[in-house]
């Protein structure tokens, strides 16, 4: 019984997109789908790496990893806006019980990701996610000099937008997909998230 993961994000610069993909690479590691998916911009002209995602996909998912950047201690506003038409999905009670976690990047090393992870987990919590972050087993989370929080997975890009991961925000990212499609998985297994 394979679990099935939405790595949904949305990213501007990039950042958000390396973490994703990151953490679908981790999933699959775990022998969980991963399927890595986009919320599209406002701006008609913004290209993504991924495509679209739709609410079918949202339903069908077994486990959910949600990132978005940081936009003054929160999520960007096209984040916002995706949670805010799932209200059909929140009625229906279609992700109860499914794993969850969430991941971002911000351009400076106190430019909120603490504060957006924990803003991000408010949808998931009203739609009766199981929320999951990193935990202080992983070594990176002790040593990490840029991105990493208990929260999830967080990139921190500098004024310059770097999307390059370091090396301990990848391997959180890693672990962060792996325990997600593993709880996913176990949730699926024992019929909490059908």
């Amino acid at each position: 019984m394979t679990a099935r993961v939405l790595v949904l994000y949305y990213s501007r610069h990039g950042s958000v997109a390396a973490l994703a993909e990151k953490i679908a690479h981790g999933v699959q590691q775990a022998g969980a789908e991963a399927w890595l998916r986009s919320i599209p911009g406002f701006n008609d002209r913004e290209t993504t790496r991924h495509p679209p995602v739709t609410q079918a996909e949202l339903t069908a998912c077994d486990g959910l990893a949600f990132g978005s950047p940081v936009r003054f201690g929160n999520m960007a506003a096209e984040a916002k806006a995706f949670w805010d038409s799932t209200t059909a999905c929140w009625l229906k009670g279609e992700l109860i019980n499914k794993a969850a976690g969430v991941f971002t990047s911000s351009g400076s090393l106190h430019g909120g990701n603490e504060a957006n992870l924990l803003s991000m987990m408010l949808p998931l919590l009203h739609h009766g996610m199981v929320l999951m972050g990193v935990p202080y087993s992983e070594p990176e989370l002790h040593k990490t000099q840029s991105g990493g929080t208990p929260y999830g997975p967080s990139h921190v890009s500098g004024l310059q937008q770097d999307n390059q991961l370091s090396v301990d925000e990848q391997r959180l990212a890693l672990a962060f997909g792996k325990r997600l499609a593993l709880l996913s998985a176990s949730l699926k297994q024992q019929g909490f998230s059908d």
